[in-house]
Parts: C-alpha cells; sequence; structure tokens
C-alpha cells in the first residue's frame, strides 16, 4: 500500500508568480514557472539551503544554514477572497503577499498535512512544508496599494496564509494547470 495516497483533490492554478532576489517581498507575475531543485532561479527564496529565521529560533541560533523547505509559497484563492472580506478590501493582490501559486479547489488548504504532495501534469512535485503563518510583512506590501488596510492584514490571515513547499521533482507548471493532492497515509499523532 502506498504511504502517499491520492485524494479527490484537484488545485488548480490561478495565479502565479517569482519574488526577485532582494529585499522586496512583491512577487512578479508569471504565465509559467520551471522549478528546479533549487526552486525558481533568480527568485528570493531559491536554493537547497537558507538561513534559519525566527520560525525555527527554538531550534537553531538566527542565520544557521538549514535545508531550504521555504522555497515556494503557495496560496488559496478561497481563502484569499476571505482575507480580503475581513480586511474591507474587495481583493488582495497575490502579488503583495509574495505568492508563488494561488490555488482554487483545495478545501483547508492552510491545514493541508505538512509532507503532502502537490502534482502537476508533468509530474512536476511541490511538498508541502507546513503553514505558512501571517506576518506583518504583507501588511507593508498592501499598506502601498491600500493605506490604512495594511495592519488589517496580519488577524484576517490567521489560519489561512496558505503554506510553504519545496520542490521534490523538478518541472514546468502554467497558469491553469491542476496539480493533483496526495496526504501522507497515516493516522494523527496522538502521543
Amino acid at each position: 500500500m502506498p504511504v502517499l495516497r491520492k485524494t479527490k483533490y484537484v488545485g488548480e492554478i490561478t495565479w502565479m508568480g517569482a519574488v526577485p532576489a532582494g529585499d522586496d517581498l512583491s512577487a512578479m507575475q508569471r504565465d509559467a514557472l520551471d522549478l528546479g531543485f533549487h526552486g525558481i532561479s533568480g527568485e528570493r527564496h531559491e536554493g537547497a539551503v537558507r538561513a534559519s529565521c525566527v520560525r525555527v529560533k527554538n531550534l537553531y541560533p538566527q542565520g544557521t544554514e538549514i535545508r531550504n523547505v521555504r522555497q515556494l509559497t503557495i496560496l488559496s484563492e478561497e481563502e484569499l477572497a476571505l482575507i480580503a472580506a475581513d480586511m474591507g478590501l474587495e481583493r488582495i493582490d497575490p502579488a503583495r503577499l509574495g505568492a508563488t501559486l494561488v490555488l482554487r479547489g483545495i478545501p483547508d488548504f492552510t491545514f493541508i498535512p505538512p509532507n503532502t504532495r502537490l502534482q502537476g501534469p508533468d509530474g512536476t512535485t511541490l511538498t508541502v512544508d507546513m503553514e505558512n503563518r501571517p506576518c506583518v510583512l504583507p501588511g507593508r506590501e498592501i499598506e502601498k496599494d491600500h493605506t490604512g488596510y495594511g495592519a488589517k492584514f496580519k488577524p484576517a490571515a490567521k489560519n489561512r496564509r496558505g503554506i510553504t513547499a519545496w520542490v521534490e521533482r523538478p518541472g514546468r507548471l502554467s497558469l491553469g494547470d491542476q496539480l493533483a493532492v496526495f496526504v501522507p497515509d497515516q493516522r494523527a499523532w496522538a502521543p
């Protein structure tokens, strides 16, 4: 029996982008992305390794070299709509959130289990790291378009910020591609 179980869920790519290397969080919209084991060439989050950040400060001193499992930021179109509504906005531009992909059709997306695989039509496969908890940085980007709304992002995005992922099998993804969802076939941890 396989340890990864194919589900009935499929996510359609409705938006894609890449964040250029540098300090800016905003992504540049794309119609297709070529993904290698390092992520996306020239992208802010590319690389097999990265410096540890505050998200793992209880494990390592900040700046420690660790495996890069945060190569991609993937969001749910449905959850983005809920964030925007809670903020009092009609829409949030995924580019301002540093998004790599926005998917439609996977319910409760932010909480799909770590190690879930998202597989594209050519076999390109992304492995889910974990929930991407909201922080203040996207709020600063939103503020550039919507004065007075940036501070509303973090509370509105709680439990809706999507996930981070890394490339398990390289390939090309294009706008409109369908990603099949494979979840680990195991019971929930119950110590």
